[in-house]
Parts: C-alpha cells; sequence; structure tokens
C-alpha cells in the first residue's frame, strides 16, 4: 500500500471528506426497493472510522445508468447506510448548487450527508483525462468546500470517471479501507499466492477468459486453470467437441475465429495445467441429466457441469493452498443446476487454502448458498476485478498514485 495514502495518513478532526464510495445495489424491478445492500456494509468501516475521528464525511455515490430502470435517487441507500451506521445520513437532492454547499457547509463534526446519485451530472460518465475532469464543475465546486478526498470505490475503480479521478488532482487523497482491503487480498492472490494455486474461471465472455488464463499460466501464478459455465463450454468447442445447436448459439458472438484460434494455441502450450468438464448437465422433461462429453451433441442445452466433474475439481481444490472463482458454474437461478456452483464453493471452504471469490453472479451465488462469511474475502468488484486479473491499469487507482506522489 506504500503506492497510496491511507486513511492514516491523514488527521479528521473537524476536517470535511469527500468519499466516494460504489453502493449501487440490486434492486426489484417491480419495486425499485434495495434486494441486496451488501456494499453499503461494506463500506461501513470506512465511515465509521472517520466519523469516529471527527469528521465531516460527504458520500458521492451512484445507482444505474442514466436511461435504465434501477437508475434511481439515493434516498434509500441513505436510509441503509443510517442503519449499519447507527447513525443519521442525511439525503441531500443536489450535488453541484446552492443546496449541496450549504449543507456540505453547515455540517457539525462526525456527521455524514449523501449527495445526489453522480451520474444525473451528464459529465461524470464521459472519457476524459484525470486533469481534464479535474476542470469539471463537480471538482471545481466540491474540492474548495473539502478537505480530503477518499475513495473507497474498488468496484468502480476500472472507470476513468469524474468523480473518480478528478478530485486527486486537487485534494489530498487517500484509499478508505475497503479498496485498502480489496487490493491487499488481491494482490496477495494474483502476486505472491501460496501453491498449489487454484483457479475457477465461468462467465460469459469468452475472449477475456483467453486473455485471464494466458496471464495466469504463463506467470505461473495459477498451477491450475479449471473452466466451468459458458468459458468451459467454448473452450470445448475448441477442442472440437460439438454441443449441439441450443449451447453453440449461446455462444456465437464470443466464438469468432480468432477467439477459437487463441484459445487452441493455449491448448497447445498450457494444456496440461487446463482442466475443462467431462460430463455436463442439460434439462431434460424438467429434471437434470448428466451425461458425458463424449455422447454429445445434445439437442438441450448445456446448464451446469457434470457430478463425476464436480468431484474431479474438488479434489483439486483439497490441497490447494490458493483458491480463487470468479463467474458460476451454472444457471444458478435454476435449484438443480446451482449444484456445480454450490459444490466447488463448498470445496473451496473446506479446503486449508486462501480462498477469494469476485463478480457479482458468484458472490450472489455465495450468498444464496450462506458460504459468504467462510471465504477469506469477498470481492465486491466485477469489471474492476477483470480489468485488475489482466494486468491493466485501474484509472481510479492511477488516479489515487499520482495524488500520492504530489
Amino acid at each position: 500500500m506504500k503506492q497510496y495514502n491511507t486513511l492514516d495518513d491523514f488527521q479528521f478532526e473537524n476536517k470535511t471528506v469527500l468519499l466516494r464510495v460504489d453502493i449501487n445495489c440490486p434492486m426489484s424491478k417491480e419495486t425499485l426497493e434495495i434486494t441486496d445492500d451488501n456494499r453499503i456494509r461494506q463500506i461501513v468501516p470506512t465511515v465509521r472510522e472517520m466519523v469516529d475521528k471527527g469528521a465531516k464525511v460527504v458520500v458521492l455515490a451512484h445507482q444505474g445508468r442514466p436511461g435504465d430502470w434501477d437508475f434511481t435517487d439515493l434516498t434509500q441507500h441513505a436510509r441503509h447506510l443510517s442503519k449499519y451506521l447507527g447513525l443519521e445520513v442525511k439525503y441531500v437532492d443536489d450535488i453541484v448548487g446552492e443546496t449541496a454547499a450549504a449543507e456540505i457547509k453547515a455540517m457539525p463534526r462526525g456527521s455524514v450527508i449523501m449527495l445526489k446519485n453522480v451520474r444525473e451530472l451528464p459529465y461524470e460518465q464521459e472519457k476524459k483525462s484525470m486533469d481534464q475532469h479535474a476542470l469539471c464543475e463537480l471538482v471545481t465546486v466540491l474540492a474548495p468546500l473539502a478537505d480530503y478526498y477518499v475513495n473507497d470505490a474498488f468496484a468502480a475503480a476500472h472507470r476513468s470517471q469524474c468523480s473518480l479521478v478528478g478530485f486527486p488532482v486537487v485534494l489530498p487523497s487517500a484509499v478508505g479501507r475497503l479498496m485498502e482491503k480489496e487490493l491487499t487480498a488481491l494482490q496477495s492472490v494474483f502476486d505472491d499466492p501460496g501453491h498449489p494455486s487454484v483457479f475457477i474461471l465461468g462467465g460469459a465472455k469468452f475472449g477475456d477468459s483467453i486473455k485471464v488464463i494466458e496471464r495466469l499460466l504463463k506467470s505461473g501464478t495459477a498451477d491450475w486453470v479449471i473452466l466451468v459455465g459458458l468459458s468451459a463450454n467454448a473452450f470445448l468447442t475448441a477442442r472440437g467437441v460439438k454441443l449441439g445447436e441450443p449451447s453453440t448459439k449461446i455462444l456465437a458472438s464470443e466464438l469468432t475465429p480468432e477467439t477459437l484460434e487463441a484459445a487452441k494455441q493455449l491448448f497447445k502450450e498450457h494444456g496440461d495445467r487446463i482442466l475443462l468438464p467431462f460430463d455436463v448437465a442439460v434439462e431434460v422433461d424438467g429434471q437434470r441429466q448428466d451425461m458425458m462429453v463424449g455422447d454429445l451433441p445434445a439437442n438441450v442445452p448445456i446448464y451446469d457441469i457434470g457430478k463425476s466433474s464436480i468431484s474431479k475439481f474438488a479434489k483439486v481444490l483439497g490441497p490447494a493452498k490458493t483458491a480463487f472463482m470468479s463467474g458460476p458454474a451454472g444457471l444458478i437461478e435454476k435449484e438443480q443446476f446451482a449444484l456445480g456452483t454450490r459444490e466447488l464453493m463448498n470445496a473451496m471452504v473446506h479446503s486449508k487454502a486462501f480462498t477469494l471469490i469476485g463478480g457479482g453472479h458468484t458472490v450472489g451465488a455465495a450468498e444464496r448458498f450462506g458460504l459468504t462469511e467462510k471465504f477469506s474475502y469477498v470481492s465486491t468488484a466485477g469489471g474492476a476485478l477483470e480489468t485488475f486479473i489482466l494486468g491493466k491499469p485501474l484509472p481510479a487507482l492511477e488516479a489515487l498514485k499520482n495524488g500520492k506522489k504530489a
């Protein structure tokens, strides 16, 4: 963490802090009520610490994107945060106007307010440099009212947006405790893992999977890469397995000649360390039916890895010192096809490995199975995690690094 300032580097007594968080929560499409407030719970330690040290905390956050059904205000989010803090978090339906400025100036020490959804600002999501974003109204209006900027939004760190990269140009800035935890956990898994190390990768983005697998294996980070879900189906196709029309159709947008050739090359170079399912589960008359890969193609979609593959993968996880999972193994929305995901997670938490999971669907599955608390670490990130794994720079972190140097 030497590249960044942390909360330990600042004195917060009677100081005003702009705190950027990612509390973009799953919501019910029918009621627009928050259905999972895990991301709100995760920022509580950062807010609590600064409040206890006498800070005035101004929360900046977003929910959804303009035009999407879940693009809402943050009144619910303020209410949920109030509940977990045991302290009223006042929602202010303004962000760069006179009302917001007046509320910030009137804050007593140890108080918290939450401003309007930052994505209501038309320039928030524009692709600009740090210096260009620092000239936006959000920064020029709010920065003079604050002493510090703290970024605790690791889940959004892959985005170069105004509220994420503009403030470190003009304010002393630090990572929050959640960001610090995320970086420490991810660095321990990807930069210095205990061996043997096992990485389980699912998800639907075949092209990204190839890049991740290549990086993990070439660097020696992973001893084994287990492929599940749509990634496994795509690699089976690259191995010449005929899945059947329904499953092939689902993969159509990702199965380009280039990605297939890249997958074949990966098998040629590292095939002995890439594990694919040798049986799969399909739905026949509403029931789960397991079948060997050699018995494909099937005229119904593949919805999960098979029971024999689950058993084999669990044995690989047994002696692991590091185990990571991103992306479910099957169609977890249907109970009979959540088996692969549940059993792989059970194998992880019953091993002696440092265990980490990430990605919205994966974390949601762990919550549903009651396993969240049993993992060594649960990442709040999706896109940022993917970017980190690929070894690409995260704009929000680059901004904080530059702020540290300054």
